[in-house]
C-alpha cells in the first residue's frame, strides 16, 4: 500500500457533445459525448491519515463534505468495503464552471489514487459505477483517452489512438461561468438536433487531425451562449484569430477553444486574450496517458 501518491490529471475537450430531449430513467438527459483530453492541471497528494480529509487549493465556497473528490472517496469505500482513510490535497488549476471538466477529473483521479492502494482495476464495474454516481464526465477521466461516451455521456461505447501533440487554446471570460443543470434547462426551452458523430469518429480512428477539426459539435452551446452572451463573444473573437482551424464552446461553457495551426499561434492568441480582453486563457496541448500517468 503506497503511503504517498503523487496523481496528476488532465482537462477535457468535448469535440462532440450531443444532448438529446428523451430522459433516462434518472431524469438526466441522453447525451452522445466525444472528449479529448489536453494537459494535466490539477494535481493531487494522497496520504496515510486516520480519516478521511480532503482540501482544496485555493479553498472552495462549499464544505469538503459536499465536493466531488470527497463524495468519490466515500462512495468507492463503500463499494468495495474498504475504509478510505487518507489525506488527499487538491491544486486546482482548472477553472471551475469552465466545461472543461474539473471537478469530475479531480474525482477520477482520487478513484484512481484508492484503487492503486487496494489493489483493484481502475475499470472495475464497481469503480466505473461509482464514477457513474458521481457525476457523468467521472468516468471518461478513469481512463482518458479520446473516447465516445454515451448514455447520459457516462457509458463508454468507444476509444480510439491517442491524439498527441495537437496545439490548443482555451479562452474564457472572467465570468462565474455556467451552470449546467442551468444550462440544460435552458436547451429544454429551445432544443436544437444533435450532429451525427460518425464522421468525427471516423478521424479519430485514423488520427486524421484536420478531419476533427472539421468535425467539431456542441447543440448544447446555443442555450450556453443565450445565458451568457459573453460566452458567444469569446468563442466568436477566437474562432477570428489569425491561426485558428476550428474551435467551438466546450461542454455547458464558459470556456471555448481552438485547435491552432501551430503551437507559437495557440500561444499568442492566449496572450492576446489575456492582454487584450482580460479574459483567462492558456496555451496547451493534447496529451497521452504517459504524460497523465508519468
Amino acid at each position: 500500500m503506497p503511503g504517498r501518491q503523487v496523481v496528476t490529471t488532465p482537462c477535457k475537450l468535448n469535440l462532440h457533445l450531443g444532448v438529446h430531449v428523451e430522459k433516462d430513467a434518472r431524469g438526466y438527459h441522453r447525451v452522445d459525448s466525444v472528449m479529448l483530453p489536453v494537459e494535466p492541471t490539477d494535481g493531487l497528494v494522497v496520504e496515510d491519515a486516520d480519516e478521511l480529509i480532503v482540501r482544496h487549493e485555493p479553498a472552495l465556497a462549499v464544505p469538503a463534505e459536499k465536493t466531488t473528490a470527497y463524495r468519490a472517496a466515500r462512495l468507492l469505500g463503500e463499494a468495495l468495503g474498504a475504509r478510505p482513510d487518507v489525506s488527499i490535497s487538491i491544486v486546482d488549476r482548472i477553472p471551475e464552471r469552465a466545461g472543461l471538466g474539473g471537478s469530475s477529473a479531480d474525482a477520477a483521479a482520487v478513484l484512481r489514487a484508492l484503487v492503486q492502494r487496494w489493489d483493484v482495476d481502475p475499470l472495475d464495474p464497481r469503480v466505473v459505477e461509482t464514477a457513474r454516481r458521481v457525476g457523468a464526465d467521472v468516468a471518461f477521466f478513469l481512463n482518458p483517452v479520446p473516447s465516445l461516451m454515451v448514455g447520459a455521456g457516462d457509458v463508454l461505447a468507444e476509444t480510439f489512438p491517442e491524439l498527441v501533440g495537437v496545439p490548443v487554446v482555451l479562452v474564457m471570460p472572467r465570468t462565474e461561468g455556467g451552470v449546467t443543470s442551468e444550462c440544460y434547462a435552458e436547451f429544454d426551452r429551445e432544443p436544437e438536433e444533435a450532429a451525427d458523430y460518425g464522421p468525427l469518429c471516423a478521424a479519430l480512428r485514423v488520427g486524421d487531425a484536420d478531419g476533427v477539426a472539421a468535425h467539431l459539435s456542441n447543440n448544447l452551446a446555443p442555450a450556453a451562449k443565450r445565458l451568457a452572451p459573453v460566452v458567444g463573444e469569446a468563442e466568436t473573437w477566437l474562432l477570428s484569430r489569425d491561426g485558428v482551424i476550428a474551435g467551438q464552446v466546450t461542454g455547458s461553457g464558459a470556456c471555448s477553444f481552438a485547435i491552432c495551426e501551430s503551437e507559437d499561434a495557440a500561444r499568442r492568441i492566449a496572450r492576446s486574450a489575456d492582454i487584450e480582453r482580460g479574459w483567462w486563457s492558456k496555451a496547451v496541448l493534447t496529451v497521452g496517458l504517459d504524460s497523465i500517468f508519468c
